[in-house]
């Protein structure tokens, strides 16, 4: 059976503005112009969020596999149809048992892969991560979680100035793991050695890191200006100054820029009282903070709402579509399943109306109810 989607349709190359998706079974059989039928909505390859630590009221970060499943489910339903569960810095015990219980989620295909945002991190440089749990990377631990995984291990955050940093990132890239530089305080040299190493995403680029300085670069210009790292961005207004924002995609290009929500369990929720890796979070006016210092405890982002202050902020709508789905698909290793709109791919899409709010979502050729 054929189905065919039509409206104007983004592609990698550009926008068709009388287009059509045909969809058989569950992959693209085919985009091409459609002029007989118009219809005004967008057309849009599915969301990629490679940072998300939950959302509905639902969190990756305890390694609960029913809660995964209700927070894929709720950013689903915003468009995100692939996305990596992210843990925070935690003890090794959870990090195990929760590969051990979302590595079946990983192979049914409810999660993309698990990112682990720590616990390699800088304590200068924490944020909202718990310094209890910070500490260096642990050979025997990554070879351990990466077996244990069995693919599902898609990217981990470091600081490269930890000890056993640059060796943590051969083992790492020698699994097939991305390597994501974050939470740093490194300087511009030991950031370039880390590229140099392998390491290809910069973790949600300016926060979390040693600020730039005209004699002291840091961290983001290293991984701004290196032509292999992709870039993660959250676009909500409160991580980042709009010219921060538009200054980082004018710099790297959307070819390299994604944009990602860094999403807590109160994503889609009400303002109140939460947790994020056993440390209590208030969220007032959509804001989530710690509560003992007011340190930005990820977002409350989704990423249907990126894409739309991406666009309000001035860019158009094909180059803030490829960062919400093309480019952080091929960060992650994933960009030829998923991610665009073309012939072969899975078929996941997102009808968006003029206002470039979710119409409808479909994932594997299925409409998402």
């Amino acid at each position: 059976m054929t189905l065919r989607v039509n409206g104007k349709v983004v592609t990698p190359t550009g926008v068709i503005q009388q287009g059509c998706v045909e969809v058989r079974g569950d992959r693209i059989s085919a985009v091409a112009e459609y002029p007989s039928i118009r219809d005004g909505h967008w057309i849009v390859p599915g969301f990629v969020d490679m940072h998300t630590h939950g959302g509905g009221g639902h969190t990756f970060t305890t390694g609960d596999a029913d809660s995964a499943r209700a927070a894929a489910r709720f950013h689903l339903g915003h468009g995100t149809t692939s996305m990596l569960a992210s843990l925070v810095s935690a003890p090794f015990e959870l990090m195990r048992s929760a590969t051990a219980a979302f590595a079946p989620l990983v192979r049914e295909g409810v999660l993309a892969g698990i990112h682990f945002e720590g616990p390699y991190l800088s304590a200068a440089r924490c944020g909202a991560q718990n310094p209890e749990f910070l500490r260096d990377p642990s050979a025997d631990e990554l070879t351990e979680l990466i077996k244990l995984g069995e693919g599902a291990v898609r990217m981990v955050t470091l600081a490269p100035e930890r000890t056993g940093a640059i060796e943590a990132i051969g083992l790492l890239t020698g699994q097939g793991v991305v390597v994501a530089v974050g939470h740093t305080d490194a300087t511009y040299e030991q950031t370039c050695a880390a590229v140099t190493a392998g390491a290809s995403v910069g973790t949600h680029l300016f926060n979390g890191m040693r600020p730039v300085h005209h004699r002291d670069p840091g961290p983001a210009v290293a991984l701004l200006t290196a032509p292999n790292v992709f870039c993660e961005l959250v676009a909500d207004g409160v991580h980042l100054h709009e010219g921060t924002l538009t200054f980082a995609v004018a710099t790297a290009g959307p070819e390299r820029c994604a944009l990602v929500t860094d999403a807590m369990a109160a994503a889609g929720m009400p303002d109140g009282e939460y947790e994020l890796g056993g440390q209590a979070v208030t969220v007032a006016d959509g804001v989530a903070r710690l509560a003992r210092d007011g340190a930005i405890a990820g977002s409350t982002l989704t990423m249907d709402a990126a894409l739309r202050h991406a666009v309000a902020v001035g860019m158009p709508v094909p180059d803030a579509v490829r960062m919400v789905s093309t480019t952080p698909a091929l960060a992650v290793g994933i960009g030829d399943q998923v991610g665009a709109l073309q012939a072969g791919l899975r078929a996941d899409l997102v009808v968006l109306d003029d206002d470039l709010n979710v119409v409808q979502v479909m994932r594997a050729g299925k409409w998402v109810q």
